[in-house]
């Protein structure tokens, strides 16, 4: 199977900076895409950043010019590095690996998978 991973959730200040890892383990040969995204107060799920195995970034329109999505680890892991934080962008952020072929029993899998979330406070 394959699992996701995510750290660096917290408690920061408006205006501070906080970084999300996730990073993705498992029989994995490759994964299309991966991002991140928030689950809002009322339960509203809303797109964080997405990038795909060209590098190719999208991002929400609430976080645009704040946030900045990137890969790593031949691309089983992502990064999401938080800028200018404020009180909205409190929720607990999702990993989400889109795409994902792995092998099970020696045979390969499509899959799409969730990390477990991490809470980001925001608050003074």
């Amino acid at each position: 199977q394959v699992q996701l991973v995510e750290s660096g959730g917290g408690l920061v200040q408006p205006g501070e900076s906080l970084s999300l890892t996730c990073a993705a383990s498992g029989s994995i040969f490759s994964i299309d895409a991966m991002g991140w995204y928030r689950r809002l107060q009322g339960n509203q799920r809303e797109l964080v950043a997405t990038i795909d195995w060209r590098n190719t970034t999208t991002y929400g329109d609430s976080v645009k010019g704040r946030f900045t999505i990137s890969r790593a680890n031949a691309g089983n892991s992502v990064y999401l590095q938080m800028n200018n934080l404020s009180p909205e962008d409190t929720a607990v952020y999702y990993c989400n690996a889109d795409g994902v072929i792995y092998y099970n029993d020696g045979y390969p899998i499509t899959n799409d998978f969730w990390g477990q979330g991490t809470q980001v406070t925001v608050s003074s």
